[in-house]
């Protein structure tokens, strides 16, 4: 992902800036989807795993990003509290 358009990209709801997810992040998401246990904001189950993710600052909500881009919508938006394995900031 463009480093320039990264530095404008918020969370839409909270305004916190966003950083591209680590690895250990990533695969802790992806377990917990495989697993069936991850929920959207909307209560929609996520339906496949992610190849790349947006995390807010304080790491409490992730954005799948398709092809490249951002999927920056309040309702499709992943919680990290209580996923285990999910590294803390």
């Amino acid at each position: 992902m463009d480093r320039k358009l990264l530095d404008l990209l918020v969370c839409p709801t909270t305004r916190q800036p966003l950083a591209l997810l680590d690895k250990d992040g990533l695969a802790a998401v992806n377990a917990a989807i495989t697993a069936g246990t991850l929920r959207r904001a909307d209560g929609a189950l996520e339906p496949s795993p992610l190849d790349e993710a947006l995390v807010t600052r304080d790491r409490r909500t992730v954005y799948r990003v398709d092809d490249g881009i951002p999927v920056l919508l309040a309702e499709d938006a992943l919680a990290t509290t209580g996923l285990d394995g999910f590294p803390a900031a």
